[in-house]
């Protein structure tokens, strides 16, 4: 194995296990929140929130961590000049959601809504304080460190929210950890890497860097429309209590699915910029990645969209059986947006991001329109038709990664058939445990744990009687994984 090849491992590893352990704290913590502090209508409220000020934040990056990512050299006077840009837009995004706190609040008819986006707002201040240390770590694959600041920042996060909703703080203690995170991540990152910004501050050697910060941000802000305006056509046209079911199952899906593979998703762009740099072909890489995406993260959707009921019905309870449905549907789609990954990524590193604005701009119009049909038929329906925005979503970028990246058509479909096939096998097991041994109301903990370790073995051995491309990757990652513990075991039995 390649000297590469070990730092990319070990980077992967030291990416999952900072997304597991923010997750496990996260979920937990959402949980124990849902099941016993905050009903679905509270949920909804914080959900609105949050979702008009990511509108906004999402220039808060203003697309540095990109650029830091892929600079050749990233010296210390653009990492001075990164970090004065982060702190200006820092000011702006908050002065932006204080703004509109108000109307918002106004527009939605909820007087709650403005101290709880005042609050997000204050949390901002802290981020530009992470952004470039973290930029600079992930750059030279040391994921060793950001694991210890996302995790610091995810404990902060967790201990506020638990604290404050346990004593009455309603919605408002989901926006209070968020500042917690938000303060704490800052530090911890700025011991690991620190990034103080030239006094007096300097924005010398700014211009390519607002070059590139500015088409990336009309990318960015077309792509958070897409991704965050659910919350808020639901929030509007169906009520806070059905934005809180909507929510629920749209998180639920996107952090499992950010469980399974998104930790490694980090490590991809430097990657690929190393393969670019050394002039090598881009397209064997991303059938591997394809590859990767199809044999875990569409086992694992499926098998979360035919066991939603009793997820939802053990994690949250009774009162939250509505987001079940909502589940099914969101997590089918999200094995739908793995057919092709990178695809915002990949044609930024090849200097492609104007095509990639035009066809993310159709991209977004495709989702509000979808989810808007959806949503006027029901809340069900709107999550169904995350179904018909990804098929156009495919449609609308396939080809033209096919171009870009010079991935092999017949490669492809070699492997969607093969990752579809491991996911039958995959989810036989559940499919029998809700629908012959039990039912999906009835099925409990108990037949939940079973349903999992059968469909996991299952998966395992469809992996390797389907051949599947990935296969060796996987038992490579495991490998390099179990090394250190059996370093420690081989000398004593020696």
């Amino acid at each position: 194995m390649s000297r590469a090849q070990k730092d990319i491992r070990g980077a992967a590893l030291w990416a999952a296990g900072s997304q597991y352990f923010g997750f496990v704290l996260q979920f937990a913590t959402s949980v124990i929140i849902s099941r016993f502090f905050l009903a679905p209508a509270e949920i909804g409220l914080f959900s609105v929130a949050l979702a008009a000020a990511l509108l906004l934040s999402i220039l808060q990056d203003f697309g540095l961590t990109r650029y830091i990512s892929g600079h050749p050299e990233a010296d210390e006077a653009t990492i001075r000049t990164c970090t004065v840009i982060a702190v200006l837009f820092s000011l702006v995004i908050a002065g932006a959601i204080l703004a509109i706190s108000v109307p918002a609040a106004w527009f939605y008819a909820e007087p709650r809504l403005a101290p709880i986006l005042a609050l997000i707002a204050a949390s901002y201040l802290f981020t530009p304080w992470s952004i470039v240390p973290l930029a600079l770590l992930q750059r030279q694959l040391d994921f060793r460190s950001v694991f210890f600041a996302n995790a610091a920042g995810a404990v902060a996060n967790a201990a506020v929210a638990l604290a404050l909703s346990a004593n009455g703080f309603s919605a408002a203690s989901l926006a209070w950890a968020m500042i917690a995170q938000a303060a704490v991540r800052a530090v911890v990152a700025q011991v690991q890497r620190p990034t103080p910004p030239a006094w007096p501050p300097s924005l010398k050697g700014a211009r390519p860097i607002l070059s590139f910060g500015s088409a990336s941000s009309v990318l960015f802000v077309s792509g958070a429309l897409g991704v965050r305006s659910p919350d808020l056509i639901v929030g509007r046209m169906l009520g806070m209590a059905a934005v809180g079911l909507y929510s629920r199952g749209s998180a639920l899906a996107a952090q499992l699915h950010m469980l399974v593979i998104g930790a490694i998703g980090g490590i991809f762009y430097p990657a690929f910029a190393r393969l670019r740099d050394e002039g090598q072909p881009l397209g064997p890489a991303y059938e591997r990645v394809v590859a990767a995406h199809g044999a875990i993260v569409w086992p694992a959707m499926a098998l979360i969209a035919v066991l939603a009921e009793p997820v939802i019905r053990l994690l949250y309870g009774d009162a939250w059986s509505g987001a079940a449905p909502l589940l099914s549907w969101l997590a089918l789609a999200e094995m739908g947006f793995v057919m092709l990954p990178l695809h915002v990524d990949l044609p930024i590193l090849l200097g492609r991001i104007r095509t990639l604005i035009w066809l993310n701009l159709i991209d977004t119009a495709l989702s509000l329109g979808t989810l808007i049909a959806g949503a006027w038929w029901g809340i069900e329906w709107a999550a169904a038709s995350r179904l018909a925005y990804v098929a156009g979503w495919y449609v609308l970028y396939a080809g033209w990664m096919h171009r870009l990246v010079g991935f092999r058509w017949q490669a492809m479909l070699a492997i969607y058939l093969r990752s579809a096939a491991v996911t039958v096998l995959t989810v036989l097991p559940a499919i029998w445990a809700v629908r012959e041994w039990r039912s999906a109301a009835t099925l409990g903990f108990d037949g939940l744990a079973a349903a999992g370790v059968l469909s996991a073995l299952a998966w395992i051995a469809a992996l390797a009687l389907i051949r599947h491309p990935a296969r060796r990757e996987i038992e490579g990652l495991g490998a390099h994984a179990l090394a250190p513990l059996l370093r420690r075991i081989r000398p004593a039995r020696a």
